[in-house]
């Protein structure tokens, strides 16, 4: 049947005498080239929701099919299209596709400027001064708390389901065609065959369900287990939309319907909360200067972020492993951090949670050297809170990574330029910064106020260059 509907007349009218390629086909259906060549000659597919899915995607007539479709009826007589009905649908959904190109290659490209017009949406005091990263009372403790004193909570399958999971109308509205009035389910599926960058995997990622910072300089982070296209299933179509209509001019929240579900950002019921951690490293020199590093995200590798400066390490909060257990040795910030750390600074393969087999940190020779040097307080490492970029609801872990120039040397010598995400910032102003930017109000306020910069790392700098005198002074 496949065949057959590649090779109908209509759709030779429109892709030529060989029909419609296998790999449009596939894409449509969620496969690749060489899965469609196995359906068209290899054994009949046995899976019934396979079937069903390729029925649906297709527009197999019901009464044709020894099946049923779950609401849909079959009918005794189906209109043919023309072959110029049916060229008018093709090219509809060529349209489709090419205006949501064009809007997500916008949001790419100007995502610094459209979160600062999004944290207006938003009262002032969830603002992390000069920056679109937004913060409520409730999220943030009344100042940095080392890492060691930041308790996390395994609810896991017991978490709720979230009340809005991106297939919503108000998401749908914003999702392209893939074939004569049908549109993609999800954003992720719109990314994956319309502009899927080098690095989009879906991987198991933690899930925030509840904070409680107490007075005491403490806190308790709740944590289940949701997926990463969870996350950019709500974060990207949200900056989807919010970019839509700002390249027309007419921002407002009437026309922000998706926004408007969401309407409280701080609620991890409404939406799958998965925070990345957005580490800000501060160098301190034998001189007695302090640096920082930073990172520019390359568009072409990375789905979110892109085109911005970042700190540096950066990355969603995920096991290192699909094997084992969520709640295990990886449940943890600081592993987290030093996973990141491998890959961005030393250019080492991602522990990406694909794997086999879960890390083994006690046999991992530098994150033994990382916990030696922090049990000695050569490095320290506080945390911020948690925070959500106003533009995608994206939520991040700021925090700030203190670590002493010997240290530094000894485990990490010259980093790396590049990485599978982006660009190390060895060069700033005519300047060599491979050792790290001076950590200097100047600097700080350079790269806030008129740089583009992602809103995790704006506030991480914003934050380390507040409480400077508590994290280097210990």
């Amino acid at each position: 049947m496949v065949r057959a509907y590649r090779l109908h007349q209509y759709h030779r009218a429109e892709y030529g005498p060989r029909g419609i390629p296998q790999s449009v086909v596939g894409q449509w259906l969620g496969l690749t080239q060489a899965q469609i060549s196995r359906i068209e000659t290899g054994p009949p597919v046995t899976d019934l929701v396979s079937l069903i899915h390729y029925a649906r995607v297709l527009g197999a007539p019901a009464e044709r099919l020894w099946f049923s479709i779950p609401g849909v009826a079959p009918t005794r007589h189906v209109e043919r299209p023309s072959a110029a009905e049916f060229s008018s649908t093709a090219s509809e959904v060529t349209i489709s596709q090419g205006a949501w190109r064009t809007v997500r290659r916008y949001l790419n490209a100007h995502r610094g400027e459209l979160a600062q017009a999004a944290s207006t949406l938003y009262p002032i005091e969830f603002h992390v001064p000069g920056t679109a990263l937004l913060m409520a009372p409730e999220w943030s403790p009344s100042g940095p708390v080392e890492v060691e004193r930041v308790r996390l909570k395994w609810v896991g399958p017991a978490a709720k389901s979230p009340l809005v999971d991106g297939s919503e109308s108000e998401a749908r509205q914003i999702l392209p065609l893939y074939s004569p009035s049908r549109s993609f389910e999800r954003y992720t599926q719109a990314i994956r065959y319309i502009d899927s960058p080098s690095l989009f995997e879906n991987r198991p990622s933690y899930r925030l369900t509840g904070i409680d910072w107490s007075q005491d300089g403490s806190g308790e982070l709740s944590f289940g287990v949701a997926t990463y296209f969870d996350k950019l299933d709500i974060s990207e179509a949200l900056g989807h939309e919010f970019a839509a209509v700002a390249k027309e001019g007419l921002v407002n929240w009437a026309r922000l319907p998706l926004r408007r579900l969401l309407s409280d950002p701080f609620d991890v019921d409404l939406r799958a909360v998965v925070p990345a951690i957005t580490t800000l490293l501060i160098r301190v020199r034998t001189s007695g200067e302090a640096t920082f590093l930073l990172h520019w995200r390359d568009p072409g590798k990375v789905a979110t972020a892109g085109g911005l400066y970042d700190a540096i390490p950066a990355g969603e909060f995920q096991p290192s492993s699909i094997a084992g257990d969520p709640a295990g040795s990886d449940f943890d910030l600081w592993r987290n951090i030093v996973r990141e750390l491998n890959e961005e600074l030393l250019g080492a393969p991602e522990y990406d949670g694909s794997g086999s087999r879960p890390l083994d940190y006690d046999r991992w020779p530098l994150y033994r050297a990382l916990e030696r040097a922090r049990r000695s307080r050569r490095l320290r490492l506080y945390c911020f809170g948690v925070g959500c970029d106003a533009l995608t609801l994206a939520a991040t872990i700021p925090t700030a990574l203190v670590i002493e120039d010997e240290v530094f040397e000894e485990l990490f010598g010259e980093v790396v330029k590049t990485n599978a995400e982006g660009v190390t910032v060895t060069e700033w102003n005519g300047q060599d910064t491979s050792a790290g930017i001076p950590f200097t109000e100047q600097n700080v306020s350079q790269f806030i106020r008129n740089e583009p910069m992602a809103p995790p790392g704006a506030a991480c700098l914003a934050l380390a260059w507040k409480y400077r005198d508590l994290l280097l002074g210990s």
